[in-house]
Order: C-alpha cells, then sequence, then structure tokens
C-alpha cells in the first residue's frame, strides 16, 4: 500500500466517523464507523454484482447460478479491496487475509448466494429479488467476519 492509498483510508474513516455521529436516535451509540463503511463499500460492489448478474444472466443467457457466481466473484474480490484499504485499514500481510477472506466467501456463497439465491429463484421469485434476499442475509455474515476475523489487526 502506499502512502496516498493509507491517507485515503483515514480520510475514509475519518468521514464515517463524522456520519456515524450525526446519526439519529442515539444510533451513533451502536453504530460503528467500520460497519457504516462496510454498509458503503458492500452496497455499491452489490450494486456491481447486480449490474454484472443482469449482464450475464439477461444478456448472455448464462443459468442463473453460473451468473450467480461469475458476479458474486467479481465483486467479492473488489470489496475485499475496497475493505481493506478504506474501511479497515489493514497493514497485515495480505496473503493471509485473502485465504481468510476466500474461506468465507465460499461459506457465504454456498449458505446465501446458492443456497438462498438460488432456492428463491426455484421457487418462483424473480431472480433480482432472490440475490437481494440473499445479500441481505450475506451482509451481517460478512460484515462479521470481515471485522473479527479477516481484518482483527484493526481498530476498528
Amino acid at each position: 500500500m502506499h502512502a496516498n492509498d493509507r491517507d485515503l483510508g483515514t480520510r475514509f474513516h475519518d468521514l464515517m466517523e463524522v456520519v456515524v455521529r450525526w446519526l439519529p436516535l442515539r444510533l451513533s451509540r451502536v453504530v460503528a464507523p467500520s460497519f457504516l463503511g462496510f454498509a458503503l463499500i458492500n452496497g455499491f460492489t452489490f450494486g456491481i454484482d447486480l449490474l454484472l448478474l443482469t449482464l450475464l444472466r439477461s444478456g448472455l443467457g448464462l443459468l442463473v447460478p453460473l451468473a450467480f457466481t461469475i458476479a458474486y466473484v467479481l465483486a467479492f474480490g473488489l470489496s475485499f479491496v475496497l475493505n481493506r484499504a478504506l474501511n479497515f485499514r489493514s497493514h497485515a500481510p495480505v496473503g493471509p487475509q485473502a485465504g481468510l477472506y476466500a474461506v468465507a466467501i465460499l461459506i457465504n456463497y454456498l449458505a446465501f448466494v446458492l443456497g438462498v439465491g438460488s432456492a428463491l429463484t426455484e421457487l418462483g421469485l424473480q431472480y433480482h429479488l432472490s440475490r437481494i434476499v440473499a445479500g441481505a442475509c450475506e451482509a451481517a455474515f460478512m460484515y462479521s467476519v470481515l471485522r473479527w476475523v479477516v481484518f482483527r489487526d484493526t481498530k476498528n
């Protein structure tokens, strides 16, 4: 990571702290800046996931599980990079973190993306809605894993 990357991560974290302080209803007492950062980053990468899913499924006609898989892997790769650099500002060796992240996304993928997402599609729910429901489940799981397992070296 370059000095400018660290500065950007610090600025991102500082912005999250400011926004959290302004949350209504005393939410600032329970919402960590890293949770808000995770929500913003993963909201963005989830949008990328849905865009890729649409292109792969509706544009190229790929089967739902294959379209889910390709879009998922690409979006979560971007999520890892952005969360590591901006949100958790980790300086630990990337190799072990990437390994832990790979295990987490495999579990997440099997349980939520293929399990919940594909099952809901098979039950007749439109595939975008299936992916959104699965995304809500995976958000709670992935934030917990990133904060307390993958990037546990940070003070966030």
